[in-house]
């Protein structure tokens, strides 16, 4: 059956102005997607229908043309999960120490390093032609979508749509909204492939859609700014040129351990330990206005060149192999300990389980994927 957002877009400006009339009432409160529906799924919600009332006139005036805005909408409605992921958003509660395990986890580095070398020509074209070093490129990238495994399977027009009716942070969102749907009218994406984050983030690396419109680039030189395909050469140019327009310094450092430097400015994380950060920390920080994110792009990127853990965080012991690892997360599951998979990726739950195997034997609560922690496993 045709939902009601769909009626209201293809209806004439009659249908219009007598949906803004009715369909203000709910049905006994927000309609819930059925146990087994995608969790993405779009459902009937009236309310919504009329704020789509209101806002394709102002999306028309804004010129986006009326084939776009029917094939925008045809994507998809409201969608309850966006709006419980926005009200349900955890506080950063980890330690430095516990996001950068997860971070750049000896997976990630592995992953990155193998990312380096499958696109080495592109992102040296990329490095000449932006200045930004290609571990930094790819460590952010790393960072964003595991270097293009997890982009995002939420219609962007849906997720952006839902939030802009919502209301809490409206005029962004609806300004989010029309930037997308002024990127659908240009023609760098379809609909059908305009996907991402809850929050309408997109692609490889996750641009959200007004920073998409002043910032990414056609690398491929194919007319479009194509940053959701398989090929990420768009993406990671993009990238580059974010940061490049963010005061990126060729050739300097993002940082280090403020043991191990001089000069730039001394920051200190909460329980983390002091990091000596210069100019491009600041440029990472444009990506994301986090410390923490850019000591782990800083990091990830250094790790990716060859570079040593940082010391008093990571372990001092040898890394596991990715089938040391698989083992570690299997047999703390199966002693009751929820590593969350067994895909030999250290996340946050990885490194829970780790802990409360720890304090179950009375050990040091270190939270560590170590061969000493693997060996009082078996």
């Amino acid at each position: 059956m045709a939902r009601g957002w769909m009626r209201i877009l293809l209806a004439g400006a009659a249908a219009l102005a007598l949906a803004s009339c009715g369909g203000g009432m709910m049905r006994g409160g927000r309609a819930m997607p059925q146990a087994d529906a995608n969790e993405w799924a779009s459902v009937p919600n009236p309310a919504y229908d009329v704020w789509v009332a209101s806002f394709l006139p102002r999306a028309r005036g804004a010129g986006i043309p009326e084939a776009t805005l029917q094939a925008a909408f045809s994507q998809g409605g409201f969608i309850p999960a966006v709006i419980e992921r926005d009200r349900n958003q955890a506080e950063f509660s980890r330690t430095l120490q516990d996001y950068l395990l997860s971070a750049v986890s000896d997976s990630r580095v592995e992953n990155g390093r193998a990312a380096l070398a499958r696109h080495a020509d592109t992102l040296a074209r990329i490095e000449a032609t932006y200045g930004v070093d290609r571990e930094v490129v790819v460590a952010i990238w790393g960072m964003e979508s595991s270097y293009g495994t997890r982009k995002g399977d939420v219609p962007v027009v849906p997720a952006l749509s839902t939030l802009a009716f919502e209301g809490r942070r409206a005029q962004f969102f609806e300004g989010q909204l029309l930037a997308a749907l002024r990127i659908l009218a240009a023609g760098d994406t379809s609909p059908q492939a305009m996907k991402g984050s809850w929050a309408g983030a997109m692609g490889h690396t996750q641009f959200i859609p007004t920073s998409f419109e002043s910032l990414a680039v056609d690398f491929t030189g194919d007319g479009r700014r194509d940053i959701w395909g398989e090929d990420p050469s768009d993406a990671l140019a993009s990238t580059a040129n974010y940061l490049a327009r963010s005061g990126w310094r060729r050739g300097e450092s993002w940082g280090s351990l403020a043991s191990e430097g001089s000069g730039g400015r001394v920051i200190q994380p909460e329980g983390a330990p002091a990091f000596r950060v210069y100019g491009n920390f600041d440029a990472i920080k444009r990506y994301n206005n986090s410390d923490a994110y850019a000591i782990a792009v800083g990091h990830l990127a250094d790790r990716l060149r060859g570079g040593a853990p940082l010391a008093g965080i990571f372990s001092s012991e040898r890394p596991l192999s990715l089938p040391e690892r698989v083992e570690l997360q299997e047999r703390l599951t199966g002693l009751g300990f929820d590593t969350g998979g067994t895909d030999g990726a250290i996340g946050p739950r990885t490194i829970q389980a780790i802990r409360g195997f720890q304090v179950s034997r009375g050990l040091p609560q270190t939270g560590l994927a170590e061969p000493s922690v693997l060996a009082a496993l078996r």
